[in-house]
C-alpha cells in the first residue's frame, strides 16, 4: 500500500504554527510521542481539492537545525529522515511571523536549503499591519524562491489558498533532501535581514527607529563597546551620585549613636546598642544609596528593551566559554542575588549546561558584595579623576565586576573540559521593542529593592551582628588588655588568622570571614562592630569606619580583601539552594571548595604583587 504524502509543518516558536496546523486538519488529529523521545507528536489528515488525502505532522518549534534542546533535535531528525520510526517528509510548510520576519527567516532559509518542495505561510499578517508593517508577499516569494501565502491562522484566512498551493506542490517531483544544513547562523542572519528589508512596502516610524538602533547597538564592534560604556557609566554613578545621600545617612547614624550613648549608662547594654546594633547595622545601611543607584540603571535597561540585546551581545562570548546561551539570563539575575539566578537555571534543558551555570553563578558580583566593595574603595582608593572626567573609584568598581565575569567564564571553560565535559549551545531570542521606561514601574522596583535590603539589615545582619557583639564582648578584658583579644571572638579569629595571614589578612578580617557566610554585607557590619568595641566609648560614635580602616590596614591588605570577595563562596542561602537544585551535597561541597581555593589564590597573588610593588 502506497503511504500518504507526508507534509511537515515547521517554524520558529510563536509563529502560529500549531494554529495553522489545527486550521488545516480540524479534528482529524492524533497525539502521541516520538519513538524513544518524550516529545509530543501531532499528526493529522488534510483532504486536497481533488480528494487526495495528505498526512500532516506538526514539528516542534525550533530556531535552528543545530539543536539546542530535545525538541529541536526531533525537528532536525524528522526533516533529515533520521528520526527512529519516522519517514522523511515529502514536502514542507514553513510558518513565519510576519511581524518578526527577519528573526524567523533565519530558520526558514535553513529549511529551504534542505531541497524539499516548500511553501512559506506568512502568518499573522493582520498583527503586522496593526503595528504599521506592510509586506509584499510577491517580493518575498521572489527572494526566497518558493511560494509565499499570506495567512491569519486563528481566523482561517488564507487556508484555501494554502491548500491549493499544497495540491500543486504534492504533484511536483521531489528532488531529495540535502544531508547537511548550514550550521553557521551569521551569514543566514544577514541574508534574512536583507530579505526582510526588501519585502517591506512600508512601516511605522517606530519600527524604522528600532531597526536603526539595532543596527548600531547590535553591531559586532560598536555593540560591545557601547555595552561596556553603559556599564562603566553605571559604576561611575554608584560613587558620584551617592556621595551626598551617603553623607546624610552617615550623619544620621552618628547622631543616633551619640544620642543613645548620651542616654544610656556605661555598661553592656550601652555597648550592645551603640557598638552592636547601631555600629554594626548602621555600617551596612549607609550603602543603601549605592545599591538603589545600581538597580536604577538595571531597571531602566530592562524596561527599555536593552537588557535582552545585551544578552544577544554576550551570547557568542559565553558560547566560547562552554556556557549555554540560555545561561545568560540566570547569570544576569545573579548580579542581584545568586539564589534566584540558580533557580532560573531550570530553563536550561541540558543537565551539564545547567550544572555548569549553577556552579559559576556565585562568581557574578551580587548586590550583597556592593557594601564591601564601596567601603574598601572609599577607604583606600583616592577620590580623583584619571582623565576625561573618569573617576578612579568607579574605574576600580568596574574592574571588580569585570574580574568577576571573567572569572566565571574561565571557570565555566575549565569545568566544561573536566567535571562537566561538553560544549554550550547557542540560542535564539526574540528582541522586544524599544520603549520608554515607566517612572511608576522604576519607583516600585526601587522601593521593593530597598525593602529587601532593609529587611536583610533588620534580620540576618542584625542577628549575626548581635551574635558577633556577644562573642566580642565576653569574657570582659582586664584593665590594660584589648577587649577583642580577650574575647571568644578574638580567640576564634586568632585560629583563622594562622590560615589567612600568608595572604595578607589580619585579625580583623579573620573575624569578619565567618559571619560573612550568613550574608556578604555582614563583613562590613562585623568590622564596624569590632572596631566600635575596640575603640572604646569615647570614639565609637565619632570616627568613620573608612578612617579606622586606613589606620589599621595596608593598601596591599585592602586589595587582597577585595580580590577575596570577588571569588569567595556566597552566603549560606546560595549553598542551600544549590543543594536543593542538584539534589545532594556533592556539588555544593565542590562549589564551596573550588571557590575558596580561587579566593585564596587570588587574594594571595594580589597581596604578594602589591607588596612587591611597595604598596
Amino acid at each position: 500500500m502506497t503511504p500518504l504524502p507526508l507534509v511537515a509543518v515547521a517554524g520558529s516558536p510563536n509563529a502560529g504554527k500549531s494554529a495553522l496546523f489545527n486550521a488545516l486538519t480540524g479534528a482529524r488529529q492524533k497525539v502521541g510521542n516520538y519513538p524513544g523521545v518524550t516529545v509530543e507528536r501531532h499528526s493529522g489528515r488534510l483532504t486536497l481539492a481533488d480528494g487526495r488525502p495528505v498526512e500532516l505532522v506538526d514539528l516542534p518549534g525550533a530556531y535552528s537545525l543545530d539543536p539546542a534542546s530535545p525538541d529541536e533535535a526531533v525537528t532536525r531528525d524528522v526533516l533529515l529522515g533520521k528520526q527512529k520510526g519516522e519517514r522523511a517528509p515529502d514536502a514542507l510548510v514553513i510558518v513565519v511571523d510576519a511581524s518578526n520576519l527577519d528573526n524567523h527567516l533565519r530558520f526558514a532559509l535553513q529549511l529551504i536549503e534542505l531541497g524539499l518542495p516548500t511553501i512559506v505561510a506568512l502568518n499573522m499578517v493582520d498583527l503586522a499591519k496593526r503595528d504599521g508593517l506592510q509586506l509584499d508577499p510577491k517580493r518575498l516569494e521572489a527572494e526566497l524562491g518558493v511560494p509565499v501565502i499570506e495567512t491569519v491562522a486563528v481566523r482561517k484566512r488564507g487556508i484555501q489558498e494554502l491548500q491549493a498551493a499544497l495540491d500543486d506542490m504534492i504533484s511536483a517531483p521531489r528532488c531529495g533532501v540535502h544531508e547537511h544544513a548550514p550550521s553557521d547562523l551569521i551569514p543566514l542572519q544577514r541574508r534574512a535581514r536583507d530579505i526582510a528589508k526588501a519585502a517591506v512596502v512600508s512601516e511605522s516610524p517606530v519600527r524604522r527607529w528600532t531597526h536603526r538602533l539595532d543596527g548600531v547597538l547590535l553591531h559586532p564592534i560598536a555593540g560591545p563597546a557601547i555595552l561596556a560604556a553603559v556599564l562603566f557609566v553605571m559604576f561611575q554613578a554608584v560613587f558620584a551620585w551617592s556621595e551626598v545621600p551617603v553623607s546624610w545617612i552617615e550623619s544620621g547614624i552618628a547622631l543616633i549613636a551619640q544620642g543613645a550613648a548620651d542616654v544610656l549608662p556605661h555598661g553592656l547594654l550601652r555597648s550592645l546598642i551603640v557598638d552592636g546594633v547601631i555600629g554594626g547595622v548602621g555600617a551596612v545601611v549607609v550603602f543603601l544609596p549605592q545599591i538603589l543607584i545600581l538597580f536604577f540603571f538595571i531597571l531602566l535597561l530592562e524596561a527599555s528593551g536593552y537588557m535582552v540585546r545585551a544578552a544577544f551581545l554576550m551570547d557568542k562570548l559565553m558560547h566560547g566559554a562552554g556556557l549555554s546561551g540560555r545561561a545568560f539570563i540566570p547569570l544576569l539575575s545573579s548580579f542581584a542575588c545568586a539564589v534566584p539566578g540558580i533557580m532560573a537555571t531550570r530553563t536550561i534543558d541540558n543537565p551539564k549546561d545547567r550544572l555548569t551555570t549553577i556552579l559559576v553563578a556565585p562568581l557574578m558580583t551580587c548586590s550583597a558584595r556592593l557594601p564591601v566593595y564601596t567601603l574598601i574603595i572609599a577607604a583606600f582608593i583616592p577620590d580623583r579623576t584619571v582623565g576625561l572626567g573618569v573617576g578612579l573609584q568607579g574605574l576600580v568598581m568596574f574592574g571588580l565586576y569585570v574580574t568577576g565575569v571573567g572569572g566565571a567564564l574561565l571557570a565555566a571553560l575549565t569545568l566544561r573540559r573536566t567535571v562537566t565535559k561538553g560544549g554550550g549551545g547557542a540560542f535564539m531570542m526574540e528582541l522586544p521593542k524599544y520603549q520608554m521606561p515607566q517612572l511608576k514601574d522604576v519607583v516600585i522596583g526601587l522601593y521593593q529593592r530597598a525593602l529587601i535590603f532593609l529587611k536583610r539589615a533588620g534580620t540576618i545582619i542584625l542577628g549575626t551582628t548581635v551574635l558577633l557583639w556577644a562573642l566580642a564582648s565576653f569574657p570582659q578584658a582586664k584593665p590594660g588588655e584589648s577587649q577583642i583579644e580577650a574575647s571568644i571572638a578574638g580567640k576564634i579569629s586568632s585560629g583563622i588568622e594562622v590560615l589567612v595571614k600568608p595572604i595578607g589578612f589580619n585579625r580583623d578580617i579573620s573575624l569578619a570571614l565567618l559571619p560573612a557566610m550568613a550574608a556578604r554585607e555582614v563583613a562590613v557590619s562585623a568590622i564596624g562592630t569590632v572596631y566600635s568595641i575596640d575603640a572604646g566609648d569615647d570614639q565609637s560614635a565619632n570616627v568613620a569606619l573608612e578612617d579606622r580602616l586606613r589606620g589599621r590596614w595596608s593598601l596591599a591588605t585592602a586589595l587582597a580583601f577585595l580580590a577575596w570577595f570577588v571569588f569567595a563562596p556566597q552566603c549560606i542561602s546560595t549553598i542551600a539552594v544549590t543543594r536543593r537544585e542538584t539534589n545532594g551535597w556533592k556539588w555544593p561541597a565542590f562549589m564551596v571548595g573550588y571557590l575558596f581555593a580561587l579566593a585564596y589564590i587570588a587574594a594571595g597573588a594580589t597581596y604578594w604583587t602589591a607588596v612587591a610593588l611597595g604598596l
